[in-house]
């Protein structure tokens, strides 16, 4: 091959890579969204969100100014009481996808507990999985028609989700990815269990919930498909 030809061919391999590259680039900002409650006012409900509950209760949902956030912003609060106090992401209908969010659960003496929801279908059906501090352990559920039943982690029967320290007053992470009956479960950067289910198959918005008297703040919300 002539040199003009190893030169021509360098440069269509180069675009193509250019391409390749830009295409997934592209398709990763296209998958990832990122929410925060900056530009609500402080001592309001958070726009864009839907507050509701499973259960029985008045749940309360407002935002506050909190310095200690990793936004270093402001932050959701919830204080009510409820059998769940829930928080859904209007026009959000995740399948296949991720959660992430940054949690701290301040106080509560029945319950001290922040988490994710998927696939809510409404605010009786859906799936959970939560951090509790009270109990220093992490445990994924299904609440179907209201009642909520905790699901067994891949490998192991019985048990209830894993036992992991959640210390009160200090600022955690929680995400979890699900993909088909799949779902991986991730707290404070660390793997730490999966779970297989098919209650939920289809599309659903995502949100964030408590439990009981649970006073917990929340900061910026992480969510997309997988690339």
């Amino acid at each position: 091959m002539s040199k003009t030809g190893n030169i021509a061919g360098v440069l269509v391999a180069l675009a193509l890579i250019s391409g390749i590259f830009f295409s997934t680039t592209e398709a990763d900002t296209v998958m990832k969204e990122k929410t925060s409650f900056t530009g609500d006012a402080a001592g309001a409900a958070p726009s864009g969100w839907t507050a509701t509950m499973t259960g029985q209760g008045n749940p309360v949902w407002l935002v506050e100014t909190d310095r200690t956030a990793p936004s270093g912003e402001k932050v959701v609060k919830q204080s009510g009481i409820a059998t769940y106090p829930l928080l859904l992401k209007e026009g959000t209908s995740l399948k296949d996808g991720f959660v992430e969010i940054r949690f701290k659960a301040i106080a509560g003496s029945n319950d001290r507990a922040g988490g994710i929801v998927w696939r809510a279908k409404d605010a009786n059906n859906y799936y959970v999985v939560r951090a509790n501090a009270l109990e220093d352990n992490v445990v994924l559920y299904k609440t179907v028609n209201g009642t909520r039943s905790a699901l067994d982690i891949v490998g192991r029967r019985g048990g209830y989700g894993v036992k992991l320290p959640v210390p009160s007053g200090e600022w955690h992470t929680l995400r979890v990815d699900f993909s088909g009956n799949r779902f991986k479960v991730f707290f404070n950067g660390r793997s730490v269990f999966e779970v297989e289910d098919a209650t939920f198959t289809e599309a659903g918005q995502i949100g964030l919930w408590t439990k009981a008297d649970s006073v917990t703040v929340f900061d910026g919300v992480s969510y997309g498909s997988l690339p």
